[in-house]
Parts: C-alpha cells; sequence; structure tokens
C-alpha cells in the first residue's frame, strides 16, 4: 500500500469524526469495512485500526470513525467509537456525511442505511443539513435494558430516563449541568448493570418548554462537545416526561442543534464542517498490523 489510505476530518458542532469513503470496494456481510486505498488496494477497518487513528497524540484523533460504502440507498454508513467498538447510529456524522455527499452530487435529499436503520437526509439550506434518526425506541428489551423495567424512570439515583435511538442512552435531568462531574459521573453510569451493551449519558438542563440545555459522555468515548443521537434522545425523554414539547433547541458544549419528534421519526437539524483531506501513511498502517 505505497499511497497510503485516504480520509476526511469532519465534525458537526465539535463532535468529530474521520470519514473513510469505501464506495469502489465491497464491504463483507461481516460488518468490518474495506476501503480502497489510493492506488487501488483493498484495507480492512479493524478495531486496532479504529482505535490507532483515533487517538488524538499517536493519530488523527475522533470521537467517531465512519466509513462510507455502497447501499441500497444513496450510501450505506457504518460507525466505531474511539475504543473500536462498532455503533449502530451517529446522528451528526450522518449529517456531516450527508452534506458530503449532498455537495458531490447535487441532491437536496438522501436516502441512507445504517445498522440502525434506512434514513433520510434533507438540506435545509443556510449549511443545516437534517437527518431523520428514525423512531426512538422505548420498550426496555429494544434499548437494550438488563430485565423488564419502567423505561421513564430508571431505578438508579436520579431516576434518568432510557432510550433508544439505534444505540442505548441514559438521560438525567438536573437543576444545573455545570455542577456536574461528567469525566466522575459518567464512567459509572456507562457501565450500569442495567445497560448490558453500556450506554450514552446525557445530563439536561430544562431551559423553557422548547429548549434545553445538555452534556454528553459518550460509551466508547468519554466526553464529547456535541452528540446528535443523545440529542435525539434528551430530546424524546423531556417530552414523555411532559418537560418539554416534541420539537425543541438543545444547546451543547459545541453548539446548537434542532429536535423535531415527528411522526416518522426525530429529525436532527444543525451545521456540520469538512476540515480537511488527508492520507494515513503506508508507514502507520503497518505499525497497526
Amino acid at each position: 500500500m505505497t499511497n497510503g489510505l485516504p480520509f476526511m476530518k469532519m465534525h458537526g458542532l465539535g463532535n468529530d469524526f474521520v470519514v473513510l469513503d469505501a464506495r469502489e470496494s465491497v464491504v463483507p456481510a461481516a460488518r468490518e469495512s474495506v476501503v480502497p486505498a489510493a492506488r487501488g488496494d483493498l484495507f480492512q477497518v479493524t478495531p486496532a485500526l479504529a482505535q490507532a487513528v483515533g487517538h488524538r497524540h499517536f493519530g488523527v484523533g475522533f470521537d467517531q470513525l465512519a466509513v462510507i460504502s455502497n447501499g441500497t440507498g444513496d450510501a450505506h454508513l457504518t460507525f466505531y467509537n474511539s475504543d473500536g467498538s462498532l455503533s449502530a447510529a451517529c446522528g451528526n456524522a450522518t449529517r456531516c456525511i450527508a452534506r458530503f455527499l449532498m455537495d458531490e452530487t447535487g441532491k437536496s435529499s438522501l436516502h441512507l442505511t445504517t445498522d440502525r436503520g434506512d434514513l433520510a437526509a434533507l438540506d435545509m439550506g443556510n449549511g443545516l443539513t437534517s437527518v431523520n434518526m428514525g423512531q426512538p425506541q422505548l420498550e426496555w428489551q429494544d434499548i437494550p435494558l438488563a430485565h423488564a423495567m419502567d423505561t421513564l424512570e430508571l431505578p438508579i439515583d436520579g431516576a434518568p430516563t432510557a432510550t433508544g435511538m439505534g444505540n442505548p442512552h441514559c438521560t438525567f435531568f438536573v437543576e444545573d449541568v455545570a455542577a456536574v462531574d461528567l469525566e466522575q459521573f459518567g464512567p459509572g453510569t456507562e457501565h450500569h448493570p442495567l445497560y448490558p451493551e453500556r450506554t450514552n449519558v446525557q445530563v439536561a438542563q430544562v431551559i423553557g418548554t422548547d429548549h434545553i440545555r445538555m452534556r454528553v459522555w459518550e460509551r466508547g468515548v468519554g466526553v464529547t462537545l456535541a452528540s446528535g443521537s443523545s440529542s435525539c434522545a434528551t430530546a424524546v425523554a423531556a417530552a414523555r416526561r411532559g418537560l418539554t414539547g416534541r420539537k425543541v433547541r438543545i444547546d451543547l458544549d459545541g453548539g446548537t442543534l434542532q429536535i423535531d419528534w415527528r411522526e416518522d421519526g426525530v429529525w436532527m437539524t444543525g451545521p456540520t464542517a469538512h476540515v480537511f483531506s488527508g492520507v494515513l501513511t503506508p508507514e502507520f498502517l503497518d505499525s497497526v498490523k
């Protein structure tokens, strides 16, 4: 692999991603992605590669790695966390890639597929991109939780709400999100026994019936400046608890998303950025093997 592996660096509100374009290759059923190198070789994305690229000192750094491949729609997306684990959903990465594909094709709407399911994306103008993240999962077995329970108020200190958005979420409603030390609070909840697949953790402060301030601890990543699926889960949890309506503004550490829980799913709208493109060197790739 003499020419290395091309990649793109993108972010949505500081929630940052490395994106690999594998549309010229075939993605095997095993879900591990195969990406064409610059001279046409195939390179397999493994958990070890995701971890190496995700390291912010020895690699490129990211919250998630996303792979674009051919699918039944405009493209199929596969996501890896920075610890190398797979994630079925990543809302902000989906919006970033949707914007890239819209700019590439001139389309204003897209049909994307993920392990979460089929997702629709729309160009909203003024640099904003919207993605329908699908219907939330509200039953304990779908999120999933360890056993049957009321998902609206879990038997955990703080009585958080559990929601699935293709990945599990645990939302705590607090008086002041700034007073919560997420570095201390997040890991214990991520690995709580009620969540057999671990969970994303949100602390949310209701500002008004259409306004929430939220901070995020992401499963397999840590504290992030933003999270699309977490924003969707928090909006759903707040509406279910009667704290807000179904259309809310969510202010995160990295910026603002608009969330609208409609009959056809949870729509998320916000800005994206393609920061730079680069190439992972052959030397770096060889060091991961």
